[in-house]
């Protein structure tokens, strides 16, 4: 039996999972994130709670971590949250695991979980997209992670949609992010509170308590939650149109926090996307919301040894 870790470095945890070749799951576990270096003692301490009792099973570790990570070369290029720069973690945990290991940036790993265990895993070309603080995702075609060139492309968040428009954490105007993620919705439906003291909205919450929730919970009543709703839909179908026409994957998978809205989000963007894309009856592109949840990092992290 042969037997893949996945570790998921996240802000505060570090996740693991062991799993076989089809994704079925043997083990998880989580060790607190220590900043800088010491990430690698983390990884360590994790791989070795997740093979206890797997010894000689374990083929190979993958590791998903935020920010610009070189895969060939199995470094941190630049990992600012968690104070790591031209780090080479795969092959000091290579060394001390006894093991291959690989590396990818997160979003790319959860987009390779998902394409592989996960909503798109009957399909040989898809593309996540995380709808949270910021955008992000992943992208892979014929089951193979796009990464570009030196592994930094698929910044898929940082595209623009709105030449001179809102700006984007990143110093840019107008990026998809800008508009589509959850820090998006909410700033939107904060100011449509403010702009509308009687919209039902202020039933459940205040204008500084609104989440990404709100407006959709009061979409069918309230004139204000729908326009709100309608404006973010307008700009994700957009970012959406857009990475269809490029890359032409067979399903575009919608993760984050703002998915949970599920049919009430992904119907009128693929109505959108069955209207306004290229050529949309010759290769149709579905929209879906992700399955695997925080999980998907892990899983895609060994999904990353699994392959070779």
């Amino acid at each position: 039996m042969s037997l893949y870790i996945g570790i998921d470095i996240g802000g505060t945890t570090l996740k693991g999972v062991v799993i076989d070749e089809k994704g079925k799951l043997y083990g998880e576990g989580s060790v607190p994130t220590a900043k800088g270096e010491e990430i690698a003692e983390g990884v360590i301490l994790l791989f070795n709670k997740l093979s206890a009792g797997y010894e000689g099973k374990i083929k190979g570790m993958g590791i998903g971590c935020a920010g610009v990570i070189d895969s060939a070369n199995g470094t941190v290029v630049q990992a600012n949250n968690l104070q790591l720069r031209n780090f080479p973690l795969a092959k000091i945990a290579e060394e001390r695991c006894g093991v291959p290991v690989k590396i990818t940036n997160d979003a790319n790993a959860a987009a390779l979980g998902e394409a592989k265990f996960g909503a798109g895993k009957t399909y040989n070309d898809s593309i996540l997209v995380t709808l949270g603080t910021g955008v992000g995702g992943g992208i892979v075609i014929g089951g193979k992670l796009f990464e570009g060139n030196k592994s930094a492309g698929a910044e898929i968040g940082h595209m623009v949609i709105e030449r001179g428009g809102n700006r984007c954490s990143c110093g840019r105007r107008g990026c998809f992010e800008a508009y589509s993620s959850a820090t998006a919705l909410i700033k939107r439906t904060k100011w449509a509170m403010e702009e509308d003291p009687g919209s039902s909205m202020w039933q459940s919450c205040t204008s500084e308590t609104a989440t990404g929730k709100t407006a959709f919970e009061y979409m069918d009543s309230d004139i204000s939650a729908n326009e709100v709703v309608s404006w973010y839909v307008k700009y994700l179908a957009c970012g959406l149109v857009n990475l269809a026409n490029i890359f032409r994957p067979e399903v575009i998978m919608l993760g984050g926090g703002v998915s949970g809205q599920k049919e009430r989000l992904t119907a009128p963007l693929q109505a959108v996307l069955d209207r306004e894309m290229f050529a949309p009856q010759y290769a149709p592109v579905k929209v879906t919301v992700a399955t695997l949840g925080s999980a998907a990092g892990g899983y895609g992290a060994a999904a990353l040894v699994i392959e070779d």
